[in-house]
């Protein structure tokens, strides 16, 4: 039983994906199955296919790796099916049995998964080899502490791989559009559209400069941004 309080903006988070896993509304089948599993695969990359590119899933190989947010598994799997020591946490009970049930179903083994919080990692500085977040962090109440813990569990030389919504973007426009303009409130803002109208409340996205300015805070000098 639950001990956050109603208004808990973690408790709503964690309360929207555990009814909705990312990327369960995208399959037919009946959920916990193989082929429910291999629906939900086929419709992520068919729609994100630059999900390989960013990932690089196959250039780490014994490698110690982290996935924040693992959701269903999906890029867990091609994690472990790529030969990285892959570890793996989700803020949701729902999302680490899913991840557990795959991996049995394929017949793999990760090196560690469980239920976490991505503002406390329970891992030591310099962990891993590579930290890895999907979709992740302009979900989390704090996500300025989600960076910082992101950074800190990764080891000084390692890389970090991180996707969060762009705020100068076509699907953002497209959700003020239908959060704003189509329901007669073209005064409220991107940000407000977007914490009110995408997923789990308090959604965020980013601008290049608001991103560069949060790794620099971190001492973060060396990185790459990709639209």
């Amino acid at each position: 039983m639950s001990t956050d309080p109603p208004s808990d903006p973690k408790k709503k988070v964690r309360d929207y994906w555990s009814r909705l896993p990312c990327g369960a509304e995208f399959s037919c089948k009946q959920s916990g199955t193989r082929e429910f599993y291999n629906e939900v695969e086929d419709f992520r990359y068919s729609t994100e296919p630059e999900i390989f590119s960013f990932a690089q899933f196959t250039r780490f190989r014994g490698a110690r790796v982290l996935e924040v947010g693992v959701g269903l598994g999906t890029d867990f799997l091609q994690w472990v099916r790529s030969g990285a020591k892959a570890y793996g946490v989700d803020l949701t009970i729902e999302g680490v049995k899913h991840t557990r049930r795959r991996l049995a179903l394929s017949g793999l083994r990760a090196e560690g998964l469980m239920i976490s919080d991505a503002e406390l990692l329970p891992f030591p500085d310099g962990a891993f080899d590579l930290v890895y977040c999907w979709g992740v962090i302009h979900h989390v109440p704090d996500p300025r502490k989600a960076f910082q813990e992101v950074i800190r569990v990764c080891r000084p030389a390692g890389s970090c791989k991180v996707m969060v919504y762009n705020r100068h973007s076509l699907s953002a426009l497209y959700v003020w559009v239908r959060e704003a303009l189509l329901m007669g409130r073209p005064w409220k803002s991107l940000s407000w559209c977007i914490a009110h109208g995408v997923e789990s409340a308090g959604t965020r996205a980013y601008t290049r400069r608001e991103i560069r300015s949060l790794l620099a805070e971190f001492g973060v000098m060396n990185f790459q941004i990709n639209s």
